[in-house]
C-alpha cells in the first residue's frame, strides 16, 4: 500500500483503547515526515542502515507504519550518513505510535492543557501534541543539538510550530512553566528536581524510572501543593533510553574472583521476571547485570564489587567480592517481595519529598521502601 493516509488511519485503529482525541492525531500526523531518509534494523549482533531511497516507496511506507520503535540513531550516527551495518547502542529512535499515545493518555492530558515534553527525538510525539493541543500549548526539550535541529525541519515540514528547546531536559523549560503535565520520552533513574517546580498543583509528571541494569517502571505523580508527588506504577511493561545525563559510566573490567561463597536463598531467574529485575535494580542502584546461561553476574560501577551465580546441585550457589555484597542487597529484596505474594509493579509506588528524598514503595507509602539514587 503506498496511500500514507490510509496507513495512518490504520494504525490509528489498531491501538489499543485510548481517548479518541490521540487517534485523530494519529490519523493526522505523517510519521514518514519524522524517519524521513533512514532507520536501523537489528539483527542481535549489529545495526544495519535501511535508506529510504534504496527502497521501494510501499516497503518504506510499510516500515514506517509499523507499531515498532525504528532505531534512527546508534552511538551518534543517523541511520540515514550510516553506509553499512553498525554495532553499538541506540541513542535517539522514534517510538512506536501507540506507546506514545498509551503515555498521553495515561498522563490524563486534555484540550487547553500546556505540555512540557522531555526528549524531542524525532519529533513525531511533539506533533502529535501539536495536533491535539495547538501550538501555543506544547514545549519539547532535545539534548543532542543535531537531534533537535532535525526534529525541528521535520515537526516544521508537518505544519506545526510549538515551542522547541535545545538543552538539557532534566532542567526542565522555566520559561514556560508552570505546565499542566511533564512527560518524558527518555527514561530517568530519578525525578529531577526543576521538573517538580515546574508542574503547577494538581499537575501531573508522567515518565519511566530506570537504571543501569536497564528495568523500567512507568509511573505518573501528580505534585501536590506541600511539595510532594506521589503516584502508583502503572502495567504497561515498557522500556526508554536513559536520559544521557543518567547513563551508566564505563562498567569496569570484570575478572571473576570467588570471593566469599554461599548458598543462595532465591533463584537467579527472579532476574529475568520484569518486576524482579525492577527489585534488583532498587536495591544494588549503582549495579549493572548480565544474565549468562548459567546464572547472573553483577558488577557495581562505583565500587568494583562483584556477585555472580553458578548452579550448584539442586540449587545455587552466589560468589561476592567487594565492598558491597551486592546478592545480599538483592536478595533482601526479592524474599520481601515474595513475602508479601509478589506483586506486579501496580503494587509500588513513589513519594518525591520536599527535601529531595524519593522512595519507591510497595503496597502502600508506609510498606517496604528502596530508596532511589539522587
Amino acid at each position: 500500500m503506498t496511500d500514507p493516509s490510509a496507513l495512518r488511519r490504520q494504525l490509528a485503529a489498531a491501538v489499543p483503547a485510548v481517548d479518541p482525541a490521540w487517534r485523530t492525531a494519529l490519523e493526522t500526523v505523517p510519521r514518514e515526515l519524522f524517519i524521513r531518509d533512514g532507520l536501523f534494523q537489528f539483527d542481535g549482533r549489529q545495526w544495519t542502515p535501511v535508506h529510504r531511497d534504496q527502497t521501494n516507496p510501499g516497503k518504506w511506507l510499510g516500515l514506517v507504519y509499523q507499531d515498532i520503535t525504528w532505531v534512527t540513531q546508534v552511538d551518534g550516527t543517523t541511520a540515514a550518513d550510516a553506509a553499512g551495518p553498525v554495532t553499538g547502542h541506540p541513542t535517539s529512535s522514534s517510538t512506536l505510535p501507540s506507546l506514545i499515545v498509551r503515555m498521553l493518555d495515561l498522563a490524563q492530558i486534555r484540550e487547553g492543557d500546556k505540555v512540557l515534553e522531555i526528549g524531542t527525538g524525532t519529533g513525531y510525539s511533539t506533533a502529535i501534541l501539536s495536533s491535539r493541543l495547538g501550538d501555543k500549548n506544547v514545549y519539547s526539550i532535545e539534548y543532542d543539538p543535531g537531534l533537535a535541529a532535525a526534529a525541528a525541519d521535520h515537526i516544521h515540514a508537518a505544519g506545526y510550530q510549538p515551542t522547541l528547546i535545545t538543552g538539557d531536559g532534566l532542567a526542565g523549560h522555566k520559561d514556560g512553566a508552570e505546565y499542566d503535565h511533564i512527560v518524558a520520552t527518555c527514561a530517568v533513574r530519578h525525578i529531577p528536581p526543576a521538573w517538580l517546580y515546574q508542574v503547577r498543583d494538581g499537575g501531573t509528571i508522567t515518565t519511566t524510572i530506570s537504571g543501569w541494569m536497564l528495568a523500567s517502571g512507568l509511573v505518573r505523580l501528580t505534585v501536590h501543593d506541600d511539595g510532594t508527588a506521589t503516584g502508583r506504577f502503572h502495567t504497561d511493561q515498557i522500556s526508554y533510553m536513559l536520559a544521557r545525563p543518567h547513563e551508566r559510566p564505563p562498567r569496569p573490567t570484570f575478572h571473576q574472583h570467588p570471593g566469599t561463597t554461599r548458598p543462595t536463598r532465591v533463584n537467579p531467574a527472579l532476574l529475568e521476571d520484569w518486576t524482579g529485575q525492577f527489585l534488583a535494580q532498587l536495591a544494588a542502584p549503582s549495579a549493572e547485570l548480565v544474565t549468562t546461561g548459567t546464572g547472573v553476574v553483577l558488577v557495581d560501577t562505583a565500587t568494583g564489587s562483584q556477585a555472580w551465580t553458578e548452579p550448584a546441585g539442586d540449587g545455587w550457589t552466589v560468589h561476592q567480592h567487594g565492598p558491597l555484597n551486592l546478592w545480599d542487597q538483592v536478595e533482601d529484596a526479592l524474599t520481601t517481595w515474595q513475602s508479601a505474594g509478589s506483586p506486579a509493579q501496580t503494587g509500588f509506588g513513589l513519594t518525591v519529598e520536599p527535601d529531595g528524598t524519593q522512595r519507591v514503595w510497595m503496597s502502600a507509602p508506609d510498606g517496604p521502601s528502596w530508596d532511589l539514587p539522587v
